[in-house]
């Protein structure tokens, strides 16, 4: 799929390219993106160059994985987001603030248009968040974004060679008043 740039009221979403390399591997510097995400610690700038020249053009030509690069209207990056394909239908959504930008609701505001997207340009029913238990920020993000909680994943994420448990929660087209592109019963 070709990239594409989404806006919402206050934020720019756009895939990050080279010319953002040096503006993510400044945000990886946060010990608590380090701690919470899977990215890898230490973060150099090799990771922030192959992450923004090869991953997240490469996910978007094979259509695995959609990064977002989660921008304010000045151009200084407030975060990443990111949606994996996991199976047909079913996208995994992820993301990070930056330290200076937390608290402002940028990254529930673009959970929500990316997921938005997801649901009305990408054939996806349900979307999953998870995050490592006691990432309390994450999870008050996918609630404000909406996402119900739905339990506890014992072992479910590898975090740099540890095996943790992990919150799961789900967002559906119809959690914003969108209709799936396939027919779902829930259980009675």
């Amino acid at each position: 799929m070709e990239p594409i740039t989404l806006t919402t009221d206050r934020l720019v979403l756009r895939p990050v390219g080279a010319q953002d390399t040096e503006a993510v591997y400044a945000a990886a510097q946060d010990p608590d993106i380090q701690r919470w995400t899977t990215i890898p610690s230490p973060y150099l700038p090799e990771h922030a160059r192959s992450f923004t020249e090869q991953m997240v053009p490469d996910g978007w030509a094979n259509d695995s994985t959609f990064n977002f690069g989660i921008f304010l209207p000045t151009g200084e990056l407030a975060g990443m987001l990111g949606v994996t394909m996991i199976s047909p239908g079913v996208g995994e959504i992820g993301f990070w603030g930056t330290k200076e930008h937390r608290g402002h609701g940028y990254v529930t505001e673009a959970a929500v248009a990316v997921s938005h997207w997801a649901f009305t340009h990408r054939a996806v029913d349900r979307m999953e968040w998870r995050a490592e238990v006691g990432n309390t920020a994450s999870r008050a993000v996918a609630q404000r974004a909406g996402f119900t909680m739905e339990g506890t994943l014992r072992s479910a994420i590898n975090n740099k060679g540890t095996r943790r448990d992990c919150w799961i929660a789900s967002l559906l087209p119809s959690d914003l008043s969108l209709p799936p592109t396939s027919p779902y019963l829930p259980a009675p």
